[in-house]
């Protein structure tokens, strides 16, 4: 009897058809389309912890400042010219450059956070192999040829954020919280007087416009000890998130320039870039094309060096992310949130070193009510919400005043 050599052998192993294997691939497809979102979310989880203890770590460092000095890194700092305020002459690359009281809180914290390598480069005089010659502290802070104010210092960014590089020099995700007002956040208590030609100390007038309306942690070149914050270290946010520039149109990163009118139409109606009707109604975060947006330098935290408004402070006036609204050019004064990529609002260090996550949806008062400020401009005029008033901002802004009695009740 013949065996039919046709017949396929039951242990025989077969091969995948084209249908099975489609099947199989479409599997996997369906489980990877699954799986990362979740892996995204598991990494972003792991940048925003990250960032956590970066805020921690500054927090931490800001109190073994204190303890050393008594009192807080000043923001708005470092030697200058008494006779001279150019900007040229303060990026001088022969050695007679000066930082026009320009530097951050975060140049003074530097060894407290252990960047003692950086510190002492800055501290010292430096000669550089082309030829620049730089003093002690540097020149000021738009300076790109000076090798630390482009430095990218780790501690001072966030992971989330994906900025890097051009137009920015070192950026910073970090930045000062100045209350729950902004006059005069960009001179504080120091003015350089151009009339005659020098700089006003603690001058008057300055002083008392700051005393005022600069209700936080930091006040523009001041010094601030922990017994200013009459309101309790842990009531009081010190430092606060802020999202670079990405050369986009992100309302949060960046102003614009469409005739938002001058001082008192901000500070008397916080949300004054929002009712001019240039956000994107489909993208809350972007303003419309029709919104002549500031020069690239203009952007949120690209100079960590840079103690100006766009660059490394904030207020409690609108809630996190929200829009900036700046009265002018990168250098002056505006309604400036902290921002983040996170999702859902941003990291604050409490004056006590503690670090929480606040939402966007924190409750944040009534925004178009009239910041707090006194003696305006030349009329000297005073704002409609008096001196030493309660914060109208709610709990947010409650929580930007280091001495305004206001009552915080719960966790926030």
């Amino acid at each position: 009897m013949h065996l039919n050599r046709s017949l396929r052998s039951p242990h025989q192993p077969h091969a995948f058809t084209l249908v099975e294997l489609l099947v199989v691939i479409a599997i996997i497809g369906i489980l990877v389309a699954l799986l990362l979102p979740a892996v995204q979310s598991a990494r972003e989880a792991a940048r925003r912890m990250s960032c956590g203890n970066n805020m921690k770590q500054i927090g931490l460092g800001l109190h073994n400042y204190h303890a050393a000095f008594n009192q807080l890194p000043i923001h708005g700092v470092g030697p200058t010219d008494e006779n001279d305020n150019t900007a040229a002459r303060g990026s001088a690359n022969d050695g007679t450059g000066f930082t026009r009281m320009e530097l951050t809180f975060l140049v003074g914290l530097l060894p407290f956070v252990e960047q003692q390598s950086i510190w002492s480069m800055v501290s010292n005089p430096l000669q550089e192999a082309d030829g620049d010659i730089w003093p002690a502290f540097g020149p000021r802070p738009w300076t790109i040829q000076y090798p630390p104010w482009a430095t990218e210092i780790p501690t001072y960014r966030c992971p989330s954020d994906p900025g890097y590089g051009l137009p920015g020099l070192g950026r910073t995700n970090y930045a000062a919280c100045s209350g729950d007002g902004f006059y005069e956040a960009e001179h504080g208590v120091t003015v350089w007087n151009s009339s005659s030609n020098r700089w006003e100390y603690d001058q008057s007038l300055a002083t008392q416009r700051a005393r005022c309306g600069l209700r936080g942690a930091f006040v523009p070149r001041k010094a601030m000890r922990f017994r200013d914050f009459t309101d309790g270290l842990s009531n009081t946010i010190a430092v606060g998130e802020i999202a670079t520039g990405l050369n986009d149109r992100d309302n949060r990163t960046i102003g614009f320039t469409n005739a938002k009118g001058g001082f008192f139409q901000i500070a008397n109606n916080p949300k004054r870039c929002f009712d001019l009707g240039f956000i994107d109604p489909e993208r809350p975060n972007f303003w419309t094309d029709a919104a002549n947006v500031y020069a690239p330098i203009s952007q949120r935290g690209l100079r960590w060096a840079d103690f100006h408004t766009l660059q490394s402070q904030f207020n409690t006036i609108l809630g996190p992310n929200s829009e900036l609204c700046l009265v002018g050019h990168s250098d002056t004064y505006g309604i400036a949130p902290p921002s983040s990529y996170h999702v859902g609002g941003v990291h604050v260090a409490m004056s006590d070193g503690a670090v929480k996550f606040i939402t966007d949806s924190i409750e944040a008062g009534n925004s178009r009510v009239a910041c707090v400020y006194c003696k305006a401009l030349s009329g000297q005029t005073n704002s409609a919400t008096p001196a030493g008033s309660e914060s109208p901002y709610g709990l947010w802004g409650s929580l930007g005043t280091r001495a305004s009695r206001e009552v915080i009740d719960g966790e926030f």
